[in-house]
C-alpha cells in the first residue's frame, strides 16, 4: 500500500487539546478542513480556515446537534474505495469529495457518568452517535483514510506529512486498530452504565493491551503473556521503563509488582523491600538506602535464593556495589543514576533494572483487585489504607512512641499471605525493620511460634555477633520486649497471646473486630501487655 496524501480533513472533537495548533499546521500544508459545531467555532475564533460540515452537505445541523455528520456526502467521502470506478462515478454524480483524514474523539461519556450526581438524561445526551460512526467508517477504510482519535498522535501525522508528503500504510493500520479499540471501550462503558441503571446488573469488561509474550510462565512448561492496562496512572511494573537487562520473566514481574506495593506504602522514607518467591524476605527503613539494605542483608536467612529488590529513592553506584555477588534478579527504583547503570554494564551483570518514576497511587477508578477462578472472576475494591482507627484497648496503654513502628509492621503484614504475623523493630531512632515474619499459615500460632519468633531470635543473634556482643546467657534478648507484633487478621486465640508473652513480646497491634475481642483484651490485661486496635483487616490469600 502506498502513501496517502491528505487534501481534505474532517475535524470534530470533544477534547480540544492541541487541536487549534494541529489544524493550523494542516492548513499551512494546504489541507482543506471541514468541521462541526463547537470545533468549527474554536478553529474560526483562532483564525484557522475552516468549512462547516453543514455548508458542505447543504443540510443544517438539526435536533440540537444530534444529527450533524450523518450524511452521504460525509460518509461517502470517507468510505469510498478510491480506485473503484463505480465509487468514483457515484462520488462525482453526488458531489462527494474524498476525505483523507478524520480527526474525532467522542463525547466524554465516561467522565460524565463518573460524576456522583449525574442524571440518566445527562448520561444519555453524552452517548455519541455521529462520532463513533465516523471513527468506524474511517478505520474500516484505512486503506485510503487516516483516523486519529488521540491528540497524542497529532505530531505523528504532521511529521509524516512534512517528511513524506503522506501517511504511510503502517501508520494507517496502527491508527485503525487504535480507533476500533477506542470505540469498543466506549461501547463497553455505555453497556456497563446502562446495565447498572436500567437492569441492576454489574458488568465487567476488561481491556488489556500491549500483550508481550514471555519466555515462560511460573513453570518452564507454561506459556505466558504480559498484558498491560495503559489507562492506569498508578506506579506499576506495567508503566515501568526497563533501562538495562534481558527480558523479564513471569516470576520477575510478579515479584517486582509485590516489591513495588511495599515501597509505595512507605514512599516518604528511604526504604528497601526484598521479595523472594512472591514472599517478603526483608523490609527496612533508614536514614539512607545503604543502611536499610545493610540491615536486610544481615538478616538474610537464605542468601543463595534469587530475589527482587525495590528502593524508594534513586538508585546510585554506591548501592550497586553493595549488590555485587548477591543473587538479585531485578532492581526496582524510581530512577537510576547513569553511573549505576554503567557499573552494571561494565560488570556484565545479568540484572534487570526497572525505572518506575515518581512513586504514586492511582485514582479511585483504578482501585480494583481481580482474582480468576474456574469459570468466573472475583472483583473487589483494592485494599487501601492501614488503619480505620488507632485505639489502645488495654489497661497498659499502647505507647504513642510505638505507633509509627506499628504502622510500619502493618504495611509488612498487609501484603503478606494470611495468616501473617510480623515482628518489627526500631533498630535506631526512627528507623524500622522486619525482624521476624510468618505468613501463608492456616493458624497464626504457627506463623508466630515456628516462623516469626525463630527468625527474630536468629536475626538478633547475628546482630550481637556482628557487634561483638555477648549473647544473653538465658537466651532472652531484651530487644524482643521493644518490638511490636502485628497480625493481619483479628486475633482469636488466647494461646497465641500466651506464646507471644512467653517469647518476650509486650506490644501487639491487630485489626480487632472479632467475637473474641473481649477475651483477647482480658488475657492481655492479665499479662500486662499493650494492645492497639486498627479496625482494618488485611486478609490476603
Amino acid at each position: 500500500m502506498k502513501l496517502m496524501p491528505v487534501t481534505r480533513a474532517l475535524i470534530s472533537v470533544s477534547d480540544k487539546t492541541g487541536i487549534v495548533e494541529f489544524a493550523k499546521k494542516l492548513s499551512d500544508l494546504g489541507v482543506e478542513i471541514l468541521s462541526t459545531g463547537g470545533t468549527a467555532n474554536s478553529l474560526k475564533n483562532n483564525n484557522v480556515p475552516v468549512k462547516s460540515v453543514d455548508s458542505y452537505t447543504g443540510h443544517p445541523e438539526i435536533m440540537d446537534g444530534r444529527v450533524k455528520t450523518l450524511h452521504p456526502r460525509v460518509h461517502g467521502g470517507i468510505l469510498a474505495i478510491r480506485d473503484n470506478p463505480v465509487h468514483k462515478e457515484q462520488m462525482d454524480k453526488n458531489g462527494i469529495k474524498p476525505i483523507d483524514l478524520v480527526v474525532v474523539n467522542l463525547y466524554p461519556f465516561q467522565k460524565t457518568v463518573a460524576k456522583p450526581d449525574v442524571s440518566i438524561e445527562d448520561a444519555i445526551e453524552n452517548i455519541d452517535i455521529g462520532g463513533p460512526t465516523m471513527v468506524r467508517s474511517s478505520a474500516k477504510n484505512h486503506a485510503y483514510v487516516t483516523i486519529v482519535v488521540d491528540p497524542c498522535d497529532y505530531n505523528l501525522i504532521l511529521d509524516e506529512l512534512i517528511k513524506a508528503g503522506g501517511i504511510s500504510f503502517e501508520t494507517r493500520k496502527r491508527l485503525a486498530v487504535k480507533a476500533f479499540r477506542h470505540t469498543a471501550d466506549y461501547d463497553a462503558a455505555i453497556d456497563k452504565y446502562l446495565s447498572k441503571v436500567y437492569l441492576e446488573e454489574d458488568i465487567l469488561r476488561l481491556s488489556y493491551n500491549k500483550g508481550e509474550k514471555l519466555i515462560a510462565g511460573e513453570n518452564s512448561h507454561q506459556e505466558a503473556v504480559f498484558f498491560k492496562n495503559l489507562s492506569v496512572n498508578e506506579s506499576s511494573v506495567s508503566r515501568a521503563v526497563q533501562i538495562y537487562g534481558k527480558e523479564l520473566s513471569y516470576n520477575d514481574i510478579a515479584d517486582a509488582d509485590m516489591a513495588l506495593e511495599y515501597i509505595k506504602e512507605i514512599a516518604d522514607f528511604p526504604a528497601v523491600a526484598v521479595i523472594k518467591k512472591n514472599n517478603l524476605s526483608g523490609f527496612a527503613t533508614a536514614a539512607d538506602l545503604e543502611k536499610a539494605l545493610e540491615m536486610i542483608w544481615r538478616d538474610d536467612s537464605a542468601p543463595e535464593e534469587s530475589c527482587v529488590v525495590a528502593f524508594s529513592r534513586a538508585f546510585d553506584v554506591k548501592i550497586a556495589k553493595m549488590l555485587q555477588g548477591k543473587p538479585v534478579e531485578v532492581i526496582v527504583a524510581p530512577d537510576f543514576t547513569p553511573e549505576a547503570v554503567e557499573f552494571f554494564k561494565n560488570e556484565g551483570s545479568a540484572l534487570k533494572l526497572l525505572a518506575i518514576g515518581e512513586l504514586k497511587y492511582g485514582t479511585a477508578i483504578e482501585t480494583e483487585s481481580l482474582k480468576q477462578v474456574t469459570g468466573g472472576l472475583l472483583w473487589q475494591s483494592k485494599d487501601k489504607g492501614l488503619f480505620e482507627k488507632c485505639e489502645s484497648v488495654t489497661r497498659v496503654a499502647f505507647p504513642k512512641e510505638k505507633e509509627k513502628l506499628a504502622c510500619f509492621a502493618m504495611i509488612a503484614a498487609k501484603y503478606a499471605k494470611s495468616s501473617a504475623i510480623i515482628l518489627a523493630q526500631e533498630y535506631e531512632a526512627g528507623c524500622f525493620k522486619v525482624t521476624g515474619m510468618g505468613s501463608a499459615q492456616p493458624d497464626p500460632k504457627i506463623a508466630l511460634k515456628l516462623l516469626a519468633i525463630p527468625q527474630a531470635l536468629e536475626s538478633l543473634k547475628r546482630w550481637y555477633q556482628s557487634m561483638g556482643k555477648k549473647l544473653p546467657e538465658n537466651g532472652v534478648f531484651p530487644e524482643i520486649a521493644e518490638m511490636v507484633m502485628v497480625s493481619d487478621l483479628p486475633l482469636s486465640s488466647k494461646n497465641l497471646i500466651t506464646e507471644a508473652y512467653d517469647a518476650g513480646i509486650r506490644y501487639i497491634a491487630q485489626p480487632g473486630g472479632s467475637e473474641f475481642d473481649k477475651d483477647i483484651i482480658e488475657i492481655c490485661d492479665g499479662l500486662g501487655l499493650s494492645m492497639l486496635i486498627s479496625g482494618m483487616s488485611h486478609s490476603s490469600f
